[in-house]
């Protein structure tokens, strides 16, 4: 990665608010990578990633206009820790590549830092290649309605998928800022105005 750029990790748990504090960055004009679109990129029709997920788990994983299902997909990948585990393994090499790819542009662009969005940061590995973890938490129910609401799933399938992650109060150990995005968006606001200062500077990019 570059040398004359500041990567910050940016993690947390499903349905934590990871994109609403990406987004404070964002104001504060820090680019903003995202791990999650950067996935969708590396699975598009005709890539290789793709053939390698079709080939594992059957074309039962497209939708009619040939296009990945991440719904059907997460629906199989949640409840199997093994395909899973596959999936990551075909997804997070692209995602790395594409990811160094776009932090060198940044760093290119004159950028002295940049966002690095990404939900599974510290379980790929990824945040050992971060210079600091800003991690967004939420109270365990908080973040189980959330993501009821969210997803419009029952109780049932959002404890599946939040169990199937690493837990919060373990994540929370690997940040240097922890955002406990709890509570109203004005509070977590006040939060990241504070962390910024203290954490980052005044300094302009």
């Amino acid at each position: 990665m570059p040398k004359k750029i500041k990567v910050i990790g940016l993690t947390g748990g499903i349905a934590t608010g990871k994109s609403s504090v990406a987004l404070f960055f964002t104001e504060h004009g820090v680019p903003v990578i995202d791990a999650d679109q950067l996935a969708r990129v590396a699975v598009l029709p005709g890539s290789a990633a793709l053939e390698q997920i079709i080939s594992f788990f059957g074309r039962e994983v497209l939708t009619h206009e040939g296009v990945l299902d991440r719904k059907r997909l997460g629906e199989i990948i949640f409840s199997d820790p093994i395909k899973r585990r596959r999936l990551e393994s075909i997804l997070h090499p692209e995602i790395q590549k594409r990811a160094e790819e776009c932090i060198a542009q940044t760093a290119q662009a004159g950028h002295q830092r940049v966002i690095y969005m990404a939900p599974l940061l510290i379980e790929t590995g990824a945040s050992n290649r971060m210079d600091d973890i800003w991690v967004v938490t939420v109270r365990p129910e908080i973040q189980l309605e959330r993501l009821m609401q969210r997803d419009s799933i029952s109780i049932e399938q959002a404890q599946r998928i939040i169990s199937s992650q690493m837990p919060l109060s373990e994540k929370e150990r690997y940040g240097s800022v922890v955002i406990d995005n709890s509570g109203t968006e004005a509070e977590t606001r006040m939060f990241l105005e504070t962390a910024w200062i203290k954490e980052i500077g005044s300094s302009n990019e």
